[in-house]
């Protein structure tokens, strides 16, 4: 699925084609994604221009004149700006035809993404339920730690729970508890002031480290451009079960957290008898 990188590397790619350009057409091959694309709402996208276009955990928001559109890319989705000419791709599922010869079209394998149009992005349910964004200022070790005081459950379901804090998917929750030294089994409320704020500093910076290097590549990610990320060749734990860590040399262990994958050190990231959860 892409996380946080993955959308703001999106994000990037298509407003730098996109950003005041005018949108000469709508075209939906296949209205069935997560949620049936609104046809008559989505048509009427036309001929407005796309002011800007931003991220909101995992969101892209359009902002044009009237209209807006919110774009989520789902399990397997992504964006991508083509040339008018170009020919569609299976599972290319909508395309919105710019006045700079370019494309952006919307291509979701699995359809679990969704395409809506509404006058109110910022207002939408979707929007007005997500936590604060783990790269702005409003995340930082207070926050952490007294949102961590009375959850008895383990930190790494803390630190992925969209409703306060956004964008921190499974990837980079595995590579930010391992850099800071964390079992991801720990209660959550067990977490002294001082690891929270370890803890944020290595969440920034792991996702800082993956925008710069364009995302993650497992399996089908790929950027504006077509092309993969790269991060995935610094993951310390992710992916990388039974194999040594790269710090200590003791095989990495796995174990499922929500059905999740969760790979980590069991000497740098020690959990104590008294820090198992209850």
């Amino acid at each position: 699925m892409p996380e946080l990188p993955e959308v703001e590397t999106t994000k990037r790619g298509i407003a730098a084609y996109a950003k005041n350009t005018l949108i000469q057409q709508v075209i939906v091959h296949n209205p069935r994604l997560r949620w049936p694309v609104d046809l008559t709402r989505t048509k009427q996208l036309a001929g407005q221009i796309i002011h800007s276009v931003q991220r909101r955990g995992k969101y892209l928001l359009f902002f044009c004149d009237y209209l807006h559109f919110i774009i989520h890319l789902g399990m397997s989705g992504s964006l991508r700006m083509t040339q008018h000419d170009e020919h569609i791709k299976k599972h290319d599922h909508i395309q919105l035809v710019l006045d700079n010869q370019q494309t952006i079209t919307f291509n979701d394998p699995r359809r679990f993404g969704c395409f809506i149009v509404t006058p109110e992005p910022l207002n939408h349910k979707l929007i007005t339920k997500l936590g604060v964004e783990p790269l702005s200022a409003d995340f930082h070790a207070n926050y952490l730690y007294k949102r961590l005081q009375n959850k008895k459950i383990n930190i790494k379901q803390c630190i992925m729970n969209s409703q306060w804090l956004v964008g921190v998917g499974n990837i980079y929750a595995n590579e930010a508890l391992f850099l800071s030294g964390i079992h991801p089994l720990r209660p959550a409320n067990s977490l002294s002031h001082s690891e929270c704020l370890l803890l944020v500093q290595q969440i920034k910076q792991i996702l800082r480290t993956a925008i710069r290097h364009g995302g993650t590549t497992l399996k089908d990610f790929i950027n504006a451009q077509g092309k993969p990320g790269y991060f995935q060749q610094t993951l310390n734990v992710y992916g990388r079960a039974n194999k040594p860590c790269h710090h200590c040399g003791n095989l990495l262990h796995e174990t499922r957290i929500n059905s999740r994958s969760t790979v980590f050190c069991s000497v740098c990231q020690h959990l104590n008898i008294n820090q198992t959860p209850a």
